[in-house]
């Protein structure tokens, strides 16, 4: 990593965490396989990112959620050393616990009144069977719950784009749709790289984090590799079934 002019004390926190759905439905056509390899994929991209910017130390962390949530990486980790471990599925979508448990962490403390707007991505397949609103109170409740920087990804097209959006927050700003592989790959390199980018650059370093985090200037997001189902493309065809796209084998 370069020197960071005035040494470490010149740079300020800036926490990213990772909001992943591990029911059983992530199981089905290999969704959680894709999850794991494009967010390992993701890494490098997001350490190159992070040692560009030498007034903002990235801390990266994981929550998981299924019938409950906890914490899959629980130490905020510097992403040069943050390694991803796999994540597994089973039973239901507790999606409200697993935004309660990061309200937690964005108190003060443990939060920094120093801290750069954290970077919060929510991926899931599916709808919540907890209670999804009073998880998103708990966390927008809060001061630094409302400075965060909310993305989130919809994997195939049975995910709740309603609820999705409102975890967002921001009618400006819609979910991802990843609706096969290389779409997933796309999207969390995107988050990974422009998003915290935007997260880390001097407009969103105010002193004392006190620019919210709906005035920092998100880029454009890629364009899904497969629109959803239903969408017409001018006679494109799959190159591996032969199906005219989007093709309802590879579509997840």
């Amino acid at each position: 990593m370069a020197k960071r002019p005035g040494g470490e004390l010149a740079t300020r926190p800036l926490h990213f965490i990772w909001i992943c759905d591990c029911s059983g439905s992530m199981s089905v056509d290999g969704k959680i396989q894709a999850l794991n390899n494009a967010i390992r994929e993701a890494l490098p991209h997001m350490a190159k990112v992070a040692d560009e910017n030498p007034n903002a130390e990235v801390l990266v962390r994981a929550v998981k959620f299924a019938s409950g949530a906890t914490w899959h990486v629980s130490q905020p980790t510097p992403v040069a050393d943050f390694k991803w471990m796999d994540l597994t599925t089973e039973g239901e979508t507790a999606m409200g616990k697993a935004l309660a448990l990061v309200a937690e962490q964005m108190q003060i403390p443990p939060m920094s009144d120093r801290a750069l707007p954290p970077v919060l991505v929510l991926l899931s397949d599916g709808q919540p069977t907890d209670d999804f609103a009073a998880g998103l109170k708990a966390l927008m409740d809060l001061p630094w719950g409302k400075k965060t920087v909310r993305v989130s990804i919809a994997i195939g097209q049975d995910a709740d784009l309603d609820v999705l959006q409102k975890f967002i927050g921001h009618t400006e700003r819609k979910p991802l749709q990843a609706n096969r592989p290389e779409d997933l790959v796309k999207c969390i390199k995107w988050v990974s790289t422009a998003v915290l980018k935007a997260a880390s650059a001097p407009a969103s370093q105010a002193k004392g984090a006190a620019a919210p985090a709906d005035n920092i200037p998100i880029p454009a997001p890629p364009m899904p590799a497969a629109p959803p189902a239903g969408a017409v493309q001018g006679g494109n065809v799959c190159k591996i079934h032969g199906k005219p796209e989007p093709c309802q084998i590879c579509v997840w």
